[in-house]
Order: structure tokens, then C-alpha cells, then sequence
């Protein structure tokens, strides 16, 4: 038998059939809107770097958190969906101002470590994501508590190399923070879902809280790890404030 000549059935492979059918609704919803945040988020970032109509810095780091505290005020039903839609774009908006800065420093080192750490990060969160979605429920949230205990080895470390400047501990740091995160994408995919199995459809404020800041300390770790030596410093703040 030719091996070239057996059927493949390529709608298998987006079956979930652990998932029920509104949770899958819930998680396209989920990722629907962080599309268009991703989007949202370019747009802002765009105004920075080209049109600079907006600058990143105190301003939209305060508005992003304004926007994030109206997004938690605003209670989720179907008459406020649209209003809380709007108040997450505004979120994302700010968000890829901030980001501006970043870029700035980037371009001038290298333009092309953008889209290689934007390629490296989709595909990390795409692949741990689909990892977490074929496993069997509940596989991976024993993976919480270690986690935690992993952010806060992480806060330790940033205080302690603010001090000490070790480029080894910088680099322990940075790959332990992008292996966190990695585990991050598979813990919180799993909550997602046994959230939405519990009646929780708040995909609005679930992609906010979830997603965003996972995509984002990737991409900051892929774009540090393209750095060189003597712009160590800068990418160090950038760990702590991300972090």
C-alpha cells in the first residue's frame, strides 16, 4: 500500500471532543478577541514608531491601567458586551503605545529581531496552547502552585541582580521567565476551560487577564535574547517591568 495514497482527514485534528460545545464557543470568542487585540495593539504601536502622534511612556502606562480597572468595574452581561469590547481595544491600544519605545530601541539595533521575535512567540503560544486544548482535562492545572512559586523566584532574582549586575543571573532570569510563561499558556488555557465548563464566559476580561501578559513577557524575552552584551542593562529593566 502506497503510503501517498491514504486518506487524510484533516478536520480531526480541530476536533475537541473533551470540550463541550459552548466552551467551544467560549474559547473562540477568546482567541477572537485577542486577534483583534493583537491588531489593536500593532495599530498603537504603529502610531508610536511612525505617525508619532502618541509616545509612549508615564501617560499610557496610566491609561492602560485605567483602562484595565474600567474593564474590571464594568459588570459582564449582554448589554455592556459592546462597551466592555470597546474598553479592551482602548487597553490594547495603550498597551502597543507603551510598547513604542521598545521598538525604538529595537529598529535601532536591528529591525529584523522584531519579526523574529514576533514568528517565535506565535509559535510558542499556538503550539502550548493546542498542547493544553488535546490534553486530557485538568492535566495541567497542578502546574499553579509551581508556577507561582516561579514568579516569585523570578521577582527575587530582578532584586537581587539590580545589586549584583550578573550577566549570568540576567540570563538565568530571561530563560526561566520565557520557560514560566510556557507553562503559564498551559495552566491558564486549562483554567480557561474549566472555567467556561463552571459557567464562567467572561471571554472579555479572560483574554485581558490571561493572555496578554503571556504573549507579552515572551516576546520581551525573545527580543532580549537578540541583544547584545552591552544593551544588557536596558533589557533587564525592561524583564523587571514586565514581570
Amino acid at each position: 500500500m502506497n503510503v501517498f495514497d491514504r486518506n487524510i482527514n484533516f478536520d480531526a485534528l480541530f476536533k475537541f471532543s473533551q470540550i463541550s460545545h459552548s466552551t467551544q464557543v467560549h474559547l473562540k470568542n477568546v482567541y477572537s478577541s485577542l486577534a483583534v487585540c493583537m491588531f489593536v495593539a500593532a495599530a498603537g504601536s504603529y502610531v508610536h514608531v511612525v505617525t508619532r502622534l502618541f509616545q509612549g511612556g508615564v501617560l499610557s502606562v496610566l491609561g492602560s491601567l485605567g483602562m484595565m480597572f474600567w474593564l474590571a468595574m464594568t459588570p459582564h452581561n449582554s448589554e455592556t458586551e459592546k462597551k466592555r469590547l470597546a474598553i479592551l481595544a482602548g487597553f490594547a491600544f495603550l498597551t502597543g503605545v507603551g510598547l513604542g519605545p521598545t521598538l525604538d530601541f529595537v529598529i535601532a539595533v536591528n529591525p529584523s529581531i522584531i519579526v523574529t521575535a514576533f514568528m517565535g512567540t506565535s509559535a510558542i503560544f499556538i503550539c502550548f496552547t493546542l498542547s493544553a486544548l488535546y490534553a486530557k482535562r485538568r492535566s495541567y492545572l497542578f502546574l499553579g502552585g509551581t508556577l507561582m512559586s516561579g514568579l516569585s523566584l523570578l521577582f527575587l532574582m530582578s532584586v537581587m541582580n539590580m545589586f549584583f549586575g550578573s550577566l549570568m543571573l540576567f540570563k538565568a532570569h530571561m530563560y526561566l521567565g520565557l520557560f514560566i510563561m510556557c507553562g503559564f499558556v498551559l495552566f491558564d488555557t486549562q483554567l480557561i476551560i474549566e472555567k467556561a465548563e463552571n459557567g464562567d464566559k467572561d471571554y472579555v476580561w479572560r483574554r485581558r487577564r490571561k493572555r496578554s501578559k503571556e504573549r507579552l513577557r515572551s516576546w520581551k524575552t525573545t527580543i532580549c535574547q537578540k541583544r547584545h552584551n552591552l544593551q544588557r542593562t536596558w533589557c533587564f529593566l525592561l524583564s523587571v517591568f514586565i514581570s
